[in-house]
C-alpha cells in the first residue's frame, strides 16, 4: 500500500466510528499530519452555552493520533497519554484542529495538536504519546473502505 492508500483509508476507517455519528467530523490525514474539523452545533454544549471540553480533546486527540497513525501502516496505534489545554469557549459555526508528530521511535511517537475557532482563533491545544498496539490495521472496521 502506498502512503497516499495508507492516509485514505485511515480516513475511511474514521468515517466508520459510530461515535463520530454523533460528532459528523470530517478528516484529512498526510504524512505525520492530520486536520479534523466539526460542525458546532447545540447538543455539544455545556451548561453555560459554550462547547463541552470533552470536544476539545476528542478534537485534539484524533488529530494528534491520526498524526501518528499516518506513520505506521501496519499497526493500530494507541494513545498513552494526552493532556489537553483550552484557551478560549467556543459557540459555532466549526471547530478545526491540526495535529502533527513532533517525534517518532521505534517505540513510541509524540504528537501535538492544536484547535482553532472559525475565525482562526486558538482555542486549545494538546500533546499525547502514542505506541503501537497489538492489533493490526487490516483487522479495523472500515479501515480501505
Amino acid at each position: 500500500m502506498t502512503a497516499e492508500q495508507h492516509y485514505r483509508a485511515l480516513e475511511a476507517m474514521y468515517a466508520k466510528a459510530p461515535i463520530n455519528d454523533f460528532y459528523r467530523p470530517e478528516l484529512r490525514v498526510g504524512e505525520g499530519i492530520a486536520e479534523l474539523e466539526i460542525p458546532v452545533e447545540k447538543h455539544l454544549y455545556h451548561a453555560a452555552g459554550a462547547v463541552h471540553g470533552s470536544v476539545y480533546f476528542k478534537m485534539l486527540d484524533d488529530a494528534a493520533w491520526f498524526a501518528a497513525n499516518s506513520l505506521e501502516q501496519e499497526r493500530f496505534v494507541l494513545t498513552a497519554s494526552f493532556t489537553t489545554y483550552l484557551t478560549r469557549p467556543v459557540t459555532a459555526p466549526t471547530m478545526r484542529s491540526e495535529g502533527r508528530v513532533v517525534h517518532a521511535s521505534r517505540s513510541q511517537m509524540i504528537a501535538e495538536a492544536v484547535a482553532f475557532d472559525a475565525d482562526g482563533r486558538e482555542v486549545g491545544r494538546g500533546n499525547g504519546i502514542f505506541v503501537r498496539g497489538p492489533q493490526r490495521l487490516t483487522d479495523m472496521p472500515g479501515y480501505g473502505g
